[in-house]
């Protein structure tokens, strides 16, 4: 019973460094979060990143109206994101709730209805959401150099609709801006450049 108790422990002992050995250090992954930035305004953003626990906390405080997220170490590829300040309590509480279990239609309509009560605060006058991807494989995390990255833009514009904006529900052209989610507190215009590679 000994001998298992302590086959146990080493293995719970090695998992974890598995799991620490997966996380990029914290300079490695402001690096790689703040790419998704305007190149401008990087150098002031928050930055959330991941502990050892693969928790999310912060790794550095911000100045400007920027907060960046890092690369989820336990999602394929590479993926961070850069937003206004004034969507973190949209961001936080979409985080609050993925942890709680909701899925996507659940975070959906609560926050839906907590917009419409007045109790989770959307811009007044939107606001942007930049997102950096890349293949895992077009990383060099001893250099920070991201491949064939490429962007995604995203606007909150809260109820916004095809009539209000004039756009249209889905892209006709490469680059074209179309509206997604239209007449919701998620409402929200969407430019994706076709793929670099």
């Amino acid at each position: 019973m000994k001998s298992l108790s302590l086959f146990v422990l080493l293995l719970l002992t090695m998992l974890s460094a598995c799991a620490q050995d997966q996380i990029a250090n914290k300079e490695e992954q402001i690096k790689l979060a703040i790419k998704a930035a305007p190149e401008e305004s990087r150098d002031e953003a928050k930055v959330y990143g991941y502990d050892t626990a693969g928790e999310l906390v912060v790794l550095r405080t911000g100045t400007n109206e920027y907060i960046c997220i890092g690369d989820d170490p336990n999602k394929d590829g590479i993926s961070v994101s850069c937003y206004h300040k004034d969507l973190e309590p949209f961001m936080e509480r979409g985080r609050a709730l993925r942890k709680e279990g909701k899925d996507f239609k659940e975070i959906f309509d609560i926050r839906e209805q907590e917009v419409k009560s007045g109790t989770l605060k959307m811009p007044d006058d939107g606001a942007t959401l930049f997102v950096f991807s890349a293949n895992q494989e077009d990383y060099d995390p001893s250099t920070g150099e991201v491949k064939n990255g490429n962007f995604r833009y995203v606007v909150y514009i809260p109820y916004a609709t095809v009539e209000s904006t004039g756009l249209p529900l889905k892209p006709e052209a490469p680059v074209m801006p179309w509206i997604m989610d239209p007449g919701t507190h998620r409402a929200h215009i969407m430019i994706t450049p076709p793929k670099s590679n």
